[in-house]
């Protein structure tokens, strides 16, 4: 039973945000009319090109993946009262620890080079999620205006690094060489060596259940574990968390050391996973992305990973539609996915005062 005035948990989680992304895609609807083409039709090509076949369901999951580490990490540092935009220059960051942990130790077998390059990408994410944190607990910065000027650091920075530190000589694309030990975290190449199987070419690699993981552990730290208490309590008041002996400065840096270095699991799934070396913009705003998978998740990870699995088949449908039908660009896909994000995120309350007028009444 909920309390008086307050809706069931399966109303906030699971009716509210089915009635946002319902208004979503009717307004979208609208939208693919108004160019004259037929929504429905539209709305199936998407559908098919995301979950109608191997191919499909592949990139589906492997953009899925990306979404799932940078909305965790927004949803730990919501848990402590605080808002990570810094998420894309995190996982940008990161990228730089598995290369160099990937190129400096070829010479040893991947079961070795690959959790290294891991621990190194989480550990460069954390490191840039960490300063932000430290920033805001020892001087009062402020952790949104913080993170998003390091957004922009990382994104210069890297830039300079990969053009004059990682690109071979003679190498027009703005890239570092191949890691060597990466290949093998191709789910298609693994079916290659291990099962003389040819799979169809897609960039997703072991790291999706490596997210699934992460996702679990999350919840455990949240809701089983002292510091995950301490998190929850200073997010949700920190004066109480004060007296009852929590350090909310400490809680601050800790949770965005935590928060960054998930975030910068994203590079084992592109720089690892899929590229097998350091490009120049890998991450195309997933570190955005995940805010809004954060927000419709309600911040917890069995929602945030549904959540990502949606953003992932309006990418990969994204695609398929853009192909099919040349009038609904990619412009028009981002549309389809802003709104999305608007009702999910900016309006995500819009209907809870209804429901809850009309829940109370029928209870009564």
């Amino acid at each position: 039973m909920s309390a008086k005035g307050e809706l069931p948990g399966w109303v906030d989680v699971g009716l509210i945000p089915l009635l946002n992304l319902f208004v979503a895609l009717l307004i979208s609807g609208v939208v693919v009319l108004i160019i004259g083409e037929n929504p429905l039709e539209a709305m199936w090509i998407m559908l098919k090109g995301a979950v109608g076949s191997i191919k499909g369901w592949g990139y589906l999951l492997y953009y899925a993946t990306n979404f799932i580490f940078t909305g965790l990490a927004v949803a730990v540092a919501f848990h402590a009262g605080l808002f990570n935009i810094g998420g894309e220059g995190q996982a940008y960051i990161a990228g730089l620890g598995a290369t160099i942990a990937g190129l400096s130790l070829e010479f040893l077998p991947w079961p070795i080079v690959i959790p290294i390059a891991v621990l190194a990408s989480a550990l460069f994410g954390a490191f840039w999620g960490f300063v932000p944190g430290y920033l805001q607990a020892r001087r009062g910065s402020h952790i949104v205006i913080t993170t998003i000027m390091f957004n922009f650091i990382a994104s210069s920075l890297m830039v300079y690094l990969i053009n004059y530190w990682f690109r071979p000589v003679g190498n027009m694309a703005v890239e570092s060489r191949e890691i060597s030990g990466a290949y093998i975290m191709s789910f298609r190449e693994m079916a290659r060596v291990f099962f003389d199987y040819r799979m169809p070419s897609t960039p997703l690699n072991p790291t999706f259940f490596f997210a699934l993981f992460i996702a679990w552990a999350v919840w455990y730290l949240l809701w089983r574990t002292k510091l995950g208490y301490e998190i929850r309590a200073v997010g949700a008041n920190t004066d109480a968390a004060v007296y009852a002996g929590i350090r909310p400065q400490r809680i601050i840096m800790i949770t965005m050391a935590i928060s960054g270095g998930i975030a910068g699991l994203l590079a084992v799934n592109e720089v690892l996973g899929a590229q097998h070396r350091l490009v120049l913009e890998y991450v195309q705003g997933a570190g955005f992305v995940g805010i809004a998978v954060a927000l419709m998740g309600r911040s917890h990870p069995v929602g945030i990973v549904l959540a990502a699995l949606l953003f992932g088949l309006l990418y990969q449908g994204g695609t398929e539609l853009s192909f099919a039908k040349p009038e609904i660009n990619r412009d028009m896909i981002v549309v389809i996915q802003g709104l999305v994000i608007l009702f999910m995120g900016a309006l995500e309350q819009t209907f809870r005062p209804w429901l809850s007028a009309l829940f109370f009444k029928v209870e009564d």
